[in-house]
């Protein structure tokens, strides 16, 4: 604990002296911003001069996405990754695309009967981004970061959440883990495929929900920290007392966007930084 302490100071130190000079410049390190969007998910990745967006909130978090981006000196989104069509998930991306230039948007299908979905699919158009579905095996490498595609592996899931796009982002040493709203049956999948789910820092699937992050599948990824992104208080229990307890047999540090506000994990290939907007709670995370 006294660890993470004195990364977060340091971290805080660190990215306060790029905001007094410029939060884009060319730096040798990759800062992921959780940001608290209530109950859904937006992670901003920030390397050197590159910027990739994995989904967006919902609709009426857009303007604090928007202003969240901007905060930290976004001029152009590199690459827009939309893990599946939930407005939870895809809300805030239309709002995005109108405030930035998008180069490349990888989503999870090119059809879905949504306004939202319909409206993000127009807009990436509009502006003629580089939109495609990506298979496991592809990857995006930009100023040191390098982004993995490793699922989902299936087809034809009966429960959309489980196409959710699934990816590894490597930056040095260090790995992060994006599952989106993946459940126990595209995990299993994973598992089955044999590609290597080792990460230091684990998303937590569909919001900590029961269904997701099985033991089993903990395991593989064996992270020393994870990441919940949910709403204070949010009607579905997020996160489950199953996935917590998983969690703790297996001696992860939790993090959690609903007791924290937005978690910023900084590393520089070898260590992690840390950086929470509410850093009083963190003791209670678990």
């Amino acid at each position: 604990m006294k660890k993470i302490i004195a990364s977060l100071l340091l971290l805080a130190l660190i990215l306060t002296g790029c905001a007094a000079q410029s939060p884009r410049e060319e730096v040798d390190y990759l800062t992921v911003h959780y940001i608290d969007v209530g109950q859904a998910d937006c992670i901003l990745l920030l390397a050197g001069d590159t910027a990739v967006l994995i989904d967006g909130g919902n609709t009426d978090t857009s303007a604090e996405v928007v202003s969240y981006l901007r905060r930290y000196g976004v001029k152009d989104v590199d690459l827009m990754v939309n893990t599946h069509p939930h407005g939870d998930h895809i809300g805030g991306l239309p709002a995005v695309l109108s405030g930035f230039p998008v180069e490349t948007v990888w989503t999870s299908t090119l059809n879905y009967d949504s306004y939202t979905f319909d409206r993000f699919m127009n807009l990436a158009r509009e502006q003629d981004a580089k939109i495609e579905i990506p298979t496991p095996g592809t990857v995006y490498q930009e100023d040191g970061l390098l982004l993995t595609v490793l699922g989902p592996v299936g087809t034809n899931y009966e429960d959309l959440n489980d196409t959710s796009l699934v990816l590894m982002a490597q930056f040095g040493e260090k790995k992060f883990l994006f599952t989106g709203d993946m459940e126990s049956v595209a995990e299993n999948h994973l598992l089955t495929s044999q590609v290597s789910l080792k990460a230091d820092v684990l998303k937590v699937g569909h919001h900590g929900s029961y269904s997701s992050t099985s033991a089993p599948f903990l395991k593989a990824v064996d992270p020393d920290y994870a990441v919940i992104s949910c709403g204070r208080d949010n009607e579905y229990g997020h996160p489950h007392p199953g996935p917590m307890k998983e969690l703790k047999n297996q001696n992860v540090e939790v993090f959690r966007t609903d007791l924290m506000g937005s978690v910023t994990i900084m590393t520089d290939g070898k260590k992690l930084s840390f950086l929470l907007e509410y850093p009083a709670a963190m003791p209670n995370a678990a």
